[in-house]
């Protein structure tokens, strides 16, 4: 039924030819009262007015259902029943009883054309008309059992095809608004991947190119191995951006320290970090999650702080909500680059972290700035200190 567009107008012309195809194979039953303009014995000024009036009525039935759509008013549609129904009316009333059978095109275009509540009571309401009318036509309490059941179940079956094709359209929207949603999700989650990549990588980088810049006079050796680190460490670069964009990017806790250590070490800022923090109780995603914290971390410290100092902690805790491992990273800069309004990096880091089911705190402390990241850990975990370099 959804190939035809019941409740929607048909917008191509295959839709158009198979509505119409559909809308006519209904009009068999109109026989009833086509028989009784021909062989009825009525005269010939009756005969063309009845004639008249039929063709009127197809037409209106046929643009009605034909037509309806989402661009038309409930009003509309609601006057062009009651239209088609004192039609019937007015036909049965002054030709007899054949023309009953009109009831049922006006149920079955009710439940077509109206919404699911409406339609109900339009069809009692048609259903109720037809009653009085054969009860008024001389012999037409004998034909109203035999249509009085086919103008309900015509007119409730429409209206549930009505609402079942309704809720495919709607389906089918729900599904394209699924998919882009999935798309802005994939869009985002490459934004975090690359700017905590690059941003890392590339202040790494310039660092180094600094360092370099300084070694070339009097120092053409160590010049030459700060270049050669730039080599690597933009190779990786190259490699971890085509893992995020692959989707495969998990960075392990375990090399993100390692790099923090190389990084801040070229800043010329004194590191502190735990000697063995590999977690074992935690799943991939959550250690992910502390990796991307740790390494955004260490970028904000180098480019924005000005710190001396800089200490990384790794600790198992137990709190009330169960063990969780706890990543801190403080140092004894100005922090400005999270003071305020959250930036992109750790509003990222945020929604890593949350999905993780974690948290993020960013605070000033005494002597500088403050950032920690919690995951939950597995039931292995223990209130101990994994590493700490105080």
């Amino acid at each position: 039924m959804s190939s035809v567009g019941i409740g929607q107008r048909p917008t191509t012309p295959k839709r158009r030819v198979m509505k119409s195809l559909w809308i006519g194979v209904w009009l068999v039953y109109l026989g009833a009262p086509v028989g009784d303009l021909l062989h009825g014995g009525h005269s010939t000024g009756v005969r063309v007015l009845g004639w008249l009036g039929l063709a009127v009525f197809v037409a209106w039935y046929a643009a009605l259902v034909f037509r309806t759509g989402r661009g038309e008013t409930t009003r509309m549609v609601v006057a062009s029943l009651g239209l088609l129904a004192a039609q019937s009316a007015v036909l049965t009333l002054s030709l007899g009883r054949e023309w009953l059978v009109l009831f049922v095109y006006v149920s079955t275009s009710s439940g077509a054309a109206l919404p699911l509540r409406m339609s109900r009571w339009a069809i009692a309401a048609n259903a109720a008309l037809m009653s009085a009318v054969a009860l008024a036509v001389p012999g037409g309490r004998s034909l109203l059992a035999d249509l009085l059941v086919p103008a309900l179940l015509g007119g409730a079956a429409m209206a549930g095809v009505r609402q079942l094709v309704r809720t495919t359209i709607e389906l089918r929207e729900a599904r394209a608004t699924v998919a882009q949603l999935a798309a802005n999700e994939e869009r985002l989650r490459l934004a975090r991947d690359l700017h905590d990549l690059l941003g890392h990588s590339l202040s790494l980088i310039t660092l180094k190119s600094e360092l370099a810049g300084r070694m070339l006079p009097a120092h053409p050796e160590n010049a030459a191995q700060q270049v050669a680190d730039i080599e690597r460490v933009s190779r990786q670069a190259l490699v971890d951006v085509r893992e995020a964009v692959s989707g495969y990017r998990r960075p392990r806790l375990a090399g993100e320290l390692a790099g923090a250590q190389v990084a801040l070490t070229a800043a010329g800022i004194t590191a502190t970090l735990p000697a063995d923090a590999a977690p074992t109780d935690v799943d991939e995603e959550a250690e992910s999650a502390l990796a991307w914290t740790l390494r955004e971390a260490v970028t904000n410290v180098v480019r924005h702080s000005g710190a001396r100092r800089c200490t990384v902690e790794v600790l198992s805790r137990q709190t009330l909500d169960g063990p969780v491992l706890e990543l801190s990273v403080e140092d004894d800069g100005r922090g400005d680059g999270s003071s305020g309004t959250p930036g992109n990096g750790l509003t990222g880091l945020a929604e890593r972290l949350e999905k993780a089911g974690g948290s993020l705190e960013a605070s000033r402390v005494k002597h500088g700035f403050r950032l920690v990241a919690r995951v939950p850990s597995g039931p292995r975990a223990a209130p101990a200190d994994v590493g700490s370099g105080s």
